[in-house]
């Protein structure tokens, strides 16, 4: 096994390849495997290419010729920065046919994140579109080569202008036909997926071709995936959710085709779901009221839609339920993580399941506790941090090894998520155990408290952050964004939330009206910006 992946404990590995977790595949023997079966099936399709599998894979070959060609050898690391464009999957089977890494960065990543991850990984090729909203990725592309880290190819999807950099096309116009070299294993490193959970730079999970098909492979079957499933990748075709949950990768494993949006536009996605006869996509919570507005009004012919997944961040009750109600299609909560456990609702869920809960582990093989404070299991329905480990969930981080100790306990991956598991097995996210407040020997988990703010009439957007008190410890301050000209006043809001069942120490003890929110590249509330705000003037 490569040496910068942690390996499972050998009982585990042998266990999950005799239970079939693990087969024994690599992504380019995945691929084949699919155009052996299914060549003239449509794979992939956006709004310039449509492709078969017998496509994909020509491509994917000849895209792999050309950057063994350029310089880029197996085992080399090459950051990904691409938009949802079929060239992602292109390039993702190349690398992989070559048996090089991907390294999955968001399309919003910029200067500081790049270069960091550039060093952290040791890329030594940097894949970028030309411009998008604007922004323009070759000159991104020379200040991060500049800086010093091992990159030393450029690749340009579109157009490179005068930077000297390589065009994408060019990679499969005339490459040599001598046959690459690919990956010696399933259970090598096949990608580096980027993690952003808690604080400071971001860290990189490594995945093996076993365990990261085992991921996709078990969403794919919880969300009844088969040969006529469309997928449409509206979320950022980078993200672990759109990747692997069972986002891409799982389609095509399932013999489906995948739809690529490059803008999660609902009136622009709609028109692809009529067009393509779409039959599943996943949306995060900041799109769900977006598209739920949208599917009300719209003349787009939505009835192959038979499933809407809403993953990510918390979503609030209230507006589960709207979205439960509004679209005539089943909804499936999931939650996950880039560094393995992958929770879903299930299509026999009741209701009050899948408003209240992000659903229950999808393979037998994972191990889940909850924990206090002192690692202590505590009893079903009581709040603790979620530890997991099983097929899919990484032992250590890449690169990072100072990490591990406070990441890890007893093999289990400290999630830092803090969560409520019911008797039933389903899990309640109520947030990440940094965004806990500690008032006066009480703690307020502030998603859940917010979650309640935002669903009063009179607030478009909330957020509850901790302040220092000589006093408490730690008092909690909500900041909102009136949905009117007057924001309601703390008094009121008091009010409103004891009646909703909240407890009196969480009601935040102070109140600041914010005319917008500020958020983060990807529409996240910027708590770094609003702990800045704290030290101005009360509101």
């Amino acid at each position: 096994m490569a040496a910068d992946v942690v390996p499972w404990p050998a009982d585990d590995a042998a266990r999950y390849r005799v239970a079939g977790y693990w087969r024994g595949e690599t992504y380019p023997e995945f691929l084949d495997r699919l155009v052996a079966a299914f060549g003239d099936r449509t794979a992939v399709v956006d709004d310039r290419v449509r492709l078969s599998y017998a496509e994909l894979a020509e491509r994917a070959g000849r895209v792999a010729r050309g950057l063994r060609d350029l310089g880029v050898a197996a085992g080399d690391r090459v950051l990904v920065q691409l938009p949802n464009r079929a060239e992602f999957l292109v390039l993702w089977f190349a690398l992989l046919e070559l048996g090089a890494v991907p390294v999955l960065l968001r399309v919003d990543h910029r200067y500081a994140e790049v270069v960091h991850l550039a060093r952290l990984s040791g890329a030594v090729a940097y894949v970028v579109p030309d411009v998008r909203a604007r922004f323009d990725h070759r000159e991104l592309a020379a200040a991060v080569r500049a800086a010093g880290p091992a990159v030393e190819h450029v690749v340009v999807v579109g157009d490179p202008g005068d930077s000297g950099f390589t065009a994408f096309d060019d990679l499969a116009a005339d490459p040599s036909a001598e046959p690459v070299t690919g990956p010696a294993g399933s259970e090598d490193l096949a990608l580096l997926v980027v993690s952003e959970e808690g604080a400071g730079l971001p860290k990189l999970v490594p995945r093996t071709h076993d365990d990261h098909q085992c991921a996709a492979r078990a969403v794919a079957e919880a969300s009844g995936l088969d040969g006529d499933s469309v997928y449409l990748a509206a979320l950022p075709v980078a993200l672990h959710h759109t990747t692997t949950c069972p986002g891409v990768l799982g389609a095509l494993g399932a013999s489906g085709a995948v739809v690529l949006a490059d803008d999660p536009d609902p009136a622009r996605c709609f028109e692809l779901v009529e067009r393509e006869g779409v039959t599943v996509t996943a949306i995060d919570p900041r799109l769900a009221p977006l598209w739920l507005e949208e599917s009300r009004v719209t003349d787009a012919d939505l009835s192959t839609l038979r499933v809407v997944q809403v993953v990510g961040s918390r979503l609030p009750d209230d507006l589960t339920r709207q979205v439960l109600d509004g679209f005539d299609c089943a909804v499936q909560r999931g939650f996950g993580l880039a560094e393995g456990l992958i929770c879903l609702t299930g299509s026999d869920d009741p209701a009050e399941a899948v408003r209240t809960t992000c659903g229950r582990p999808i393979s037998p093989a994972d191990e889940i506790r909850v924990v206090d404070e002192r690692d202590v299991d505590v009893p079903p329905g009581e709040v603790g941090e979620l530890l997991a480990k099983g097929p899919y969930t990484l032992r250590g981080y890449h690169g990072e090894a100072e990490h591990d100790p406070a990441a890890f306990l007893d093999g289990f991956h400290r999630t830092g998520d803090l969560v409520r598991r019911l008797p039933s097995g389903h899990l309640v996210v109520v947030g990440r155990r940094e965004d806990q407040i500690r008032r006066g020997g009480e703690k307020i988990a502030a998603p859940e408290v917010e979650g309640h703010l935002r669903a009063h009439p009179g607030i478009r957007s909330a957020a509850l952050l901790p302040a220092p008190d000589p006093v408490l410890g730690e008092r909690s301050v909500a900041f909102v964004v009136p949905s009117g000209r007057i924001a309601p006043t703390r008094e009121t809001l008091a009010v409103y939330l004891v009646d909703r069942g909240l407890a009196a120490h969480e009601v935040p003890d102070e109140m600041r009206v914010l005319g917008e929110m500020p958020l983060t590249p990807v529409g996240k509330v910027d708590r770094r910006a609003l702990t800045r705000l704290l030290g101005g003037a009360t509101g």
